[in-house]
């Protein structure tokens, strides 16, 4: 017969993990759906891919700014309401996309999706369709799932444990204990407040290994259609194509982080994802437009995504409560800007020199120097069988 925490934990699992999945997806859509645009779009708008590279990147600049207070308040106020907020908000501004008229609306409102998140496959809709073109229809498609779901995590989701009425009594009293007695074992080694957990050179330096992992991160997911489409592919097959690494990365995620889970080992995980990753990119411009560096590019996605579930459960070692949301916001926001420095930089690096190429080399640098950051200011953590993941997803 399952123990209390079995069931607890399988209840929590089901209910919200599938989710919380979902959500992210869209998410990621929401941020990334400009790189599939931008086959057609850029000619339409007459976008360079500086131009380009700095509007996709801008995003990361408005969640930036914004991503600190907004966890705090998300901690005050609780996930259920704040999270179907920022959904509805920024399904609203993700459909926006679609009438930009040229290089000025587009850095805006990129900058105020950046804002308003701090979350359809295109190449089936690349045609004119009531006057408005492929990509016009993309944006307006997948704002839709944003808004639709927000709905849903205020039906499903809630705030704590002594919410959960779709716990038994006793599960919630056990999930409660729990969680407690995680904060209180974490405190005990020395208590963070906010303040103190924004200056904390634990927090500062988990900021810049995640700066530099995302600059690699983003700086070929809005790049990687163009670069595909550069093999002399057409619109759609250059999108059935571009899914081969991200399906392959996704693959790889899942292994690397129950492999991580299993060993209960973060450190090293990391640092080879990172060397992955830079190996992927590097051969990847080694080899320009081939299907060879296709083959590297799906490779760095694993070690990029594989760095992913190695890296999350770090903080969450010394930070609780308002030092956690504001510490992790920070590690999250400043991470981000990568999103801005990466597309910014290979947009810059592609004009000047015509190629993809350098823009790459760029790019594996900075997962290599993630790696090398990490190994040196990571200490491993304590060891614990807490399923704290589980745990913290039903705070």
């Amino acid at each position: 017969m399952p123990t209390l925490e079995q069931r607890t934990i399988k209840k929590v699992s089901w209910r919200l993990l599938p989710l919380i999945i979902v959500i992210y997806f869209v998410a990621y859509i929401d941020r990334t759906n400009v790189g599939f645009a931008a086959l057609t779009m850029n000619k339409d708008l007459g976008l360079s891919a500086y131009v380009f590279g700095w509007g996709a990147g801008i995003f990361f600049l408005g969640y930036f700014l914004f991503e600190v207070p907004s966890n705090v308040i998300l901690e005050k106020v609780g996930a259920r309401v704040w999270i179907a907020r920022i959904m509805i908000t920024w399904g609203i501004v993700s459909g926006a996309m679609a009438f930009v008229q040229g290089p000025v609306s587009f850095i805006v409102i990129r900058f105020l999706l950046g804002v308003a998140e701090a979350g359809f496959f295109p190449g089936m809709i690349l045609y004119f369709i009531l006057g408005l073109a492929g990509w016009q229809w993309m944006f307006i498609v997948e704002a839709i799932p944003a808004v639709l779901l927000a709905f849903v995590v205020l039906a499903m989701m809630t705030d704590r444990p002594a919410l959960a009425t779709w716990l038994a009594p006793e599960e919630r009293e056990w999930l409660e204990t729990r969680l407690q007695d995680e904060r209180r074992r974490i405190e005990s080694a020395g208590h963070l407040s906010l303040a103190r957990a924004l200056m904390d050179r634990r927090v500062l330096a988990l900021s810049a290994i995640y700066l530099t992992i995302v600059t690699a991160t983003y700086g070929i997911t809005f790049f990687l259609p163009q670069i595909v489409k550069g093999i002399g592919l057409s619109n759609v097959m250059t999108g059935l194509v571009t899914a081969i690494p991200y399906t392959i990365g996704t693959i790889g995620m899942l292994l690397w982080g129950a492999s991580s889970d299993r060993r209960d080992e973060r450190r090293w995980h990391f640092c080879v994802a990172c060397l992955l990753a830079a190996v992927g990119l590097g051969g990847a411009g080694l080899f320009g437009s081939s299907f060879l560096a296709l083959a590297f590019m799906s490779v760095a996605t694993i070690g990029l995504y594989g760095s992913k579930p190695a890296f999350w459960p770090m903080p969450s070692t010394f930070l609780t409560g308002t030092a956690a949301a504001g510490g992790i916001a920070l590690v999250n926001s400043i991470g981000n800007l990568g999103g801005y420095v990466g597309p910014f930089i290979v947009g810059w690096i592609k004009d000047a020199t015509g190629s993809f190429d350098a823009g790459l080399y760029f790019l594996a640098a900075c997962a290599l120097l993630s790696g090398i950051i990490a190994y040196i200011a990571v200490q491993p953590p304590e060891r614990t069988s807490a399923p704290s993941g589980l745990a913290a997803a039903a705070r």
